[in-house]
């Protein structure tokens, strides 16, 4: 079985308004739903769940209702941190998932995820064994310590990669390594890449895109809207 996992149980101070972020309408339409719909349009994804703030439950279960997810078969509360969240998602998942089940953990606000990027995550995880959504770093990269006052520090950004979500482990994996983190007092580390990293394990990256950007402020919002309404020219390749 293979289950995403939407987080989506943060505030958005970030963005100033007066509701969370992910419930936010873009053409008619909750974030977060915009973001559901790429996970139930795909035919590999068996089941969709929602980790979010515990207020915003019972909406989520109507938008979903309104907007026909049918596969969205967990809505749970979220915790103080994203580890947190995750860690109450796949706590639940445990109770009637077997280990070796797939789980893909992916940002609510993430709501561009394509057809293409979920595809090629499964495809990475099965070659692998686990599978992180990522891009080449295309921008030359300086390391300051002190905003750029006395030294820099040239990064190539050949070495570099900027990582997105899905990221792609069996359920058994993350029990693990969200195990472990507690035993080691590691508290605060929402990107299970960077978890995993921190334990020891190998992270495999997966095909990810420019489009699929995380929604955390208003010039987000209005890329998004953009992207919405751009096509691909029929001669590009």
């Amino acid at each position: 079985m293979v289950v995403a996992l939407l987080t989506a149980a943060g505030t958005g101070l970030r963005m100033g308004q007066d509701i969370p972020k992910q419930f936010m309408h873009v053409e008619n339409k909750p974030i977060i739903i915009h973001t559901m719909e790429g996970f139930q349009k795909h035919p590999n994804i068996d089941g969709i769940m929602v980790v979010t703030l515990p207020a915003w439950i019972e909406v989520l279960k109507a938008y979903a209702s309104q907007f026909n997810i049918t596969k969205l078969r967990w809505v749970v509360a979220g915790g103080k941190t994203g580890q947190e969240s995750i860690y109450h998602g796949i706590m639940e998942l445990k109770k009637e998932l077997s280990p070796e089940d797939i789980i893909m953990v992916h940002d609510g606000n993430r709501c561009m995820v394509s057809s293409e990027i979920i595809s090629n995550s499964l495809a990475a995880f099965y070659e692998h064994g686990s599978a992180v959504a990522a891009i080449p770093c295309v921008e030359a990269v300086f390391r300051s310590a002190d905003n750029g006052v006395s030294s820099m520090l040239s990064i190539p950004r050949e070495q570099l990669y900027r990582t997105q979500t899905p990221h792609t482990y069996t359920l058994q994996k993350l029990l693990w390594a969200h195990n472990e983190a507690r035993k080691r007092g590691i508290n605060d580390t929402a990107a299970s890449c960077t978890l995993m990293q921190q334990l020891g394990e190998t992270v495999y990256f997966s095909k990810g895109s420019e489009e699929n950007i995380k929604i955390t402020s208003i010039d987000d919002m209005m890329i998004f809207k953009a992207l919405l309404h751009t096509k691909k020219d029929s001669w590009l390749k």
